[in-house]
């Protein structure tokens, strides 16, 4: 890793375990967000409205960000997002992306009820984070048009009802990275104009992630992206065994056009393959030594 990124890495991992949440600006140029946004700008206008009491019926939202722009590898394998994030979430053998999401608050668009997304899992373990946001904004955050709200150490505590979030102020270029156990939620838009975003999201790699990454990027698809992007979209298998196909790491669908693949390999931690190896060993039992 280069040592400017470890450094800046170290930086924000600590602000984000100490508040919840940081924002890193000017972290990608302007241009490279208004190429992504003018792709998506097709799919936003053909997009319905979402339904439901937590999307709410004046916002847009799609999926499968990677599949839609070219654009988006470089938001999502951004090195430093990727080093922060690995830093974070520990307690895996290797972290997956957990969803790639544009989102759109209409005009007169409601306040979103706080909540932490950590709660989509039913079981937690305290001092575990499971979860990593960003928050991409494609037009400028403000305190008017629906800027996303943050309730700053409320991952390791429950805000007081009269405590006041913190609106998240933006222009594009920037990035707001919040934990899963933060609360938070999406301000209301009370300007004339919509407010366009995306949000990238990391996850531990044995977690069922928010956005099934294998209809979203079936092979086909994923064979076009980078070695990195393509295991962060679910082609790598979990260590011990998780997430496999034909008992394989499902990497070999992107070299191998055959539908047949070799028989079924395990994949191990080392300290699982010692631990087998002893057993193997202990079975065996001490060798004889022949007379002579």
């Amino acid at each position: 890793m280069d040592s400017t990124i470890d450094e800046a890495a170290c930086r924000w991992h600590d602000a984000l375990l100490r508040d919840g949440y940081c924002i890193i600006p000017d972290l990608v140029g302007e241009d490279a967000v208004a190429a992504l946004s003018a792709d998506l700008d097709p799919v936003f206008e053909r997009t319905p409205l979402s339904e439901g009491l937590f999307y709410g019926n004046a916002t847009r939202r799609f999926h499968g960000l990677l599949a839609r722009t070219p654009h988006a590898a470089a938001f999502v394998g951004h090195p430093l997002i990727l080093a922060i994030a690995r830093a974070v979430l520990t307690e895996c053998d290797a972290i997956q992306l957990n969803l790639t999401q544009a989102v759109e608050l209409m005009p007169g668009a409601p306040m979103q009820p706080p909540h932490r997304d950590e709660e989509m899992w039913p079981l937690r373990t305290p001092g575990v984070e499971y979860l990593i946001n960003v928050m991409w904004p494609f037009v400028p955050y403000t305190a008017g048009n629906g800027a996303t709200l943050v309730w700053p150490g409320s991952h390791r505590r429950e805000p007081e009802p009269s405590e006041a979030p913190v609106a998240a102020k933006m222009r594009p270029g920037t990035a707001l990275l919040f934990l899963g156990s933060t609360l938070h939620g999406g301000g209301a838009n009370r300007s004339p104009y919509p407010r366009r975003g995306m949000i990238v999201s990391y996850s531990l790699g044995w977690l069922k992630p928010y956005e099934l990454p294998w209809l979203a990027y079936p092979p086909a698809v994923a064979r076009t992206f980078s070695r990195e992007i393509a295991a962060l979209a679910g082609y790598r298998a979990h260590r011990p065994n998780l997430g496999t196909w034909e008992g394989r790491c499902p990497s070999f669908l992107l070299g191998c056009a055959s539908v047949q693949p070799p028989g079924a390999c395990d994949t191990l931690r080392p300290e699982q393959e010692a631990a087998i190896r002893a057993f193997m060993d202990m079975q065996q039992g001490p060798v004889r030594q022949e007379p002579r």
